[in-house]
């Protein structure tokens, strides 16, 4: 299959581009390479994957590139790019999320319309559900986001919708759910967690740590949005981990991963939903989708990719097992 991934360079896109290239596919890679978080960590991110044979890479924003010719010969794109994180997303800074989730992918919608594309792979978020009505969240409840990010996402969400109901776009929405695993951003819980507890800093919480979320490790995530381009279905369907877990809890399991983690507590911050649970019965029917990697087995990966980064001159990172 070819494909087109945008976001190449992120954590999750990354290791999508690793996951297509291993199952043979051919890859062009499409990332802005912004600074939200160090750049250079980003291009660590593809050094494994630039120079293959089935992988490309085109430096460029979506609101400039011309992206007809990069969908023309595609067969799936899988659309990550955008602007990430809750707390970033007040104030000042909504225009950058305007232009870079929704304006990107109303630009992405219209190549896909005018090439005839086969496939659209969307990552939406669980953010669009905020504090949800009902657990564990089926995509029948009403989305009621509460930060502008989840506003964001659910209104890129929802040109996805129209477009594939107006035009026949075939596109899918997957509603992510706290992703986690290696390169996971310098920002997000779990990365500040592990870097912590192996530095035996102490670790900033916001938040009393009762606040769960269903995690979900990036392998399952990369496999199911395969799954789902390589499927005939097409609409909204949540991507979750099968455990919901409060940070306290997730807190202890590193401790014993690594080192006991000394927890400096702070207030919740706005926009954070206090709890989240997918129900996956949508993405199971649909394309197959069965999270295979337990929150243990997923944070090991973790601690041990950030062990091994401290030993000087060396980059590999392992690869979490199956339960």
């Amino acid at each position: 299959m070819r494909a087109v991934v945008t976001g190449a360079a992120g954590f999750i896109g990354s290791h999508l581009c690793e996951h297509l290239v291993s199952r043979g596919d051919e890859v062009i890679g499409v990332d802005a390479m912004t600074d939200f978080y160090e750049p250079a960590l980003k291009r660590r991110h593809l050094a494994g994957l630039l120079g293959h044979d089935r992988f490309s890479f085109r430096r460029g924003d979506l609101l400039d590139l011309r992206l007809a010719p990069l969908f023309a010969t595609a067969d799936a794109v899988y659309h990550l790019a955008g602007q990430p994180g809750v707390r970033g997303s007040w104030g000042a800074e909504f225009d950058v999320y305007l232009e870079r989730n929704v304006l990107a992918t109303q630009r992405v919608l219209e190549a896909a319309r005018d090439t005839g594309l086969r496939r659209l792979v969307f990552a939406s978020s669980s953010s669009v559900y905020g504090d949800a009505e009902a657990y564990p969240t089926r995509e029948t409840v009403r989305p009621r986001p509460v930060s502008p990010y989840g506003v964001t996402k659910l209104a890129a969400e929802q040109l996805c919708e129209t477009y594939r109901t107006v035009f026949g776009v075939p596109a899918v929405s997957l509603r992510l759910f706290s992703v986690y695993g290696p390169r996971q951003r310098p920002d997000m819980a779990f990365s500040r967690l592990v870097a912590a507890a192996c530095a035996h800093r102490s670790f900033p919480m916001y938040g009393d740590g009762g606040q769960s979320r269903d995690f979900t490790y990036v392998g399952d995530v990369v496999r199911g949005m395969r799954e789902a381009a390589l499927s005939p279905w097409s609409g909204v369907a949540n991507l979750g981990g099968g455990c919901e877990v409060t940070m306290n809890q997730a807190i202890a399991l590193v401790g014993r991963l690594a080192a006991p983690v000394r927890v400096t507590p702070g207030r919740a911050r706005p926009g954070d939903a206090r709890r989240t649970a997918a129900d996956i019965t949508v993405a199971r029917n649909a394309f197959g989708y069965r999270p295979a990697t337990d929150l243990r087995t997923g944070l090991a990966a973790m601690v041990l990719v950030e062990e091994v980064s401290r030993r000087p001159g060396t980059r590999e990172e392992p690869v979490a097992g199956r339960r």
